[in-house]
């Protein structure tokens, strides 16, 4: 028995509808033993531009829960994201298309 694989040309794939697909990606910042609660509370809220509340939340969130996500949205903007928390020396990651 003979398998067949249908192919699709490159120029007609839409990679914005096959990016869609996955889901939105996310900034996760995860706990560490370094960084006060109010420093972290301090970066969210001047970063992110969130309300002290959220920001207290999000990083309760961290303490308690070991990571939180912080922002969703394009590839690219978290990744932007990461970078940001990594050089206020949080420790953040990627998390990926419905991951």
């Amino acid at each position: 028995m003979r398998t067949t694989v249908a192919t699709i040309p490159l120029d007609e794939i839409d990679l914005n509808e096959a990016t869609s697909i996955s889901g939105p990606w996310q900034t996760v910042v995860w706990n560490d033993p370094v960084n006060l609660m109010s420093y972290v509370t301090h970066v969210f809220r001047t970063y992110f531009g969130y309300t002290r509340e959220r920001a207290e939340h999000l990083m309760l969130a961290v303490h308690h829960d070991g990571h939180a996500v912080v922002a969703e949205g394009a590839r690219e903007q978290m990744e932007l994201h990461v970078q940001a928390m990594h050089d206020f020396g949080l420790w953040a990651t990627v998390r990926g298309g419905g991951a």
